[in-house]
């Protein structure tokens, strides 16, 4: 395990909090007929107020008419985060729970590379487009990850890495591990300027070997 991989547990103070690295959650909402923008406004600001990282967006098609996604230290402000939204009136019909996390094969990355990562800054100035998915490595028999090489895997990660770097500075990556803790093992969140740069991103990226025969996502994605 990567010293950077975040164990949770209660610490002196009371606080649920992972060892290292942020508590997240995506929450996916549609107003109920008693939704009050002004509750929904005032939770987000009194989220905001105790040190949790908030980013709204507004939802096209028909799952969802809001995402949110919500940044801290301590699980349990996430929960009564959760809960204000709730009482503004909105139904939450899909979530998903990961903290952020330094994958093992970046180790002997230099720290400055590492921070961003356990603790990114949001929302990123100029960037209003954004998505997120969650994946796992596949398990099946002719492609299961986990009985490759450590070696070979490294390498694969280096290659899915370097499509990525592709979209450096237009795309903000945000990877979250949520083994044990949700449905897959990780989840992704894109950041960008414009949706066609997200687009073009990801097929890059799902075009590299590690994601064409390793990758699993929810179907449809």
């Amino acid at each position: 395990m990567s010293e950077h991989a975040p164990v949770v547990g209660p610490a002196e103070d009371g606080t649920m909090s992972p060892s290292v690295g942020l508590s997240v959650i995506h929450l996916f909402a549609k107003p109920t007929l008693v939704y009050e923008a002004d509750e929904f406004i005032a939770a987000v600001k009194d989220a905001e107020a105790a040190g949790v990282q908030v980013v709204c967006v507004s939802m096209l098609g028909h799952k969802a008419d809001v995402a949110i996604m919500a940044l801290t230290k301590d699980w349990r402000l996430l929960r009564q985060f959760q809960t204000a939204l709730q009482h503004a009136g909105l139904d939450i019909i899909d979530s998903y729970v990961s903290m952020t996390e330094v994958s093992e094969y970046a180790v002997g990355m230099p720290e400055a590379m590492l921070t961003p990562r356990l603790y990114p800054q949001l929302p990123p100035e100029g960037k209003l487009a954004w998505c997120f998915y969650p994946m796992s490595k596949s398990r099946v028999k002719d492609a299961n990850w986990f009985t490759l090489p450590y070696d070979r895997r490294k390498e694969l990660m280096h290659e899915h890495g370097t499509s990525g770097r592709k979209f450096a500075g237009r795309v903000i990556q945000i990877v979250t591990g949520s083994t044990g803790v949700d449905d897959f093992e990780w989840g992704v969140t894109l950041i960008s300027k414009k949706l066609f740069t997200q687009c073009a991103s990801m097929k890059h990226r799902l075009c590299t070997p590690n994601s064409e025969l390793f990758m699993r996502v929810p179907s449809p994605m």
